[in-house]
């Protein structure tokens, strides 16, 4: 039963800091786009990335 004395605060504790990272994720509109990043994956890129010629390879050995 005395244990109960401190561990009721600790969990209010707990859930209060819970809600508060919550609420700053929400108010940070980290929740605004769930389903973007996944979708973007299956986009190409607009311009390919250079290619390194053959000599600029050799010149680095």
């Amino acid at each position: 039963m005395e244990s109960l004395i401190i561990l009721i605060p600790i969990a209010v504790i707990i859930v209060a800091v819970a809600v508060k990272i919550f609420l700053w994720a929400v108010d940070n509109d980290q929740f605004d786009d769930l389903e973007g990043p996944a979708h973007s994956i299956l986009f190409d890129d607009d311009k390919p990335a250079p290619r390194k010629s053959k000599q600029s390879v050799t010149k680095q050995k």
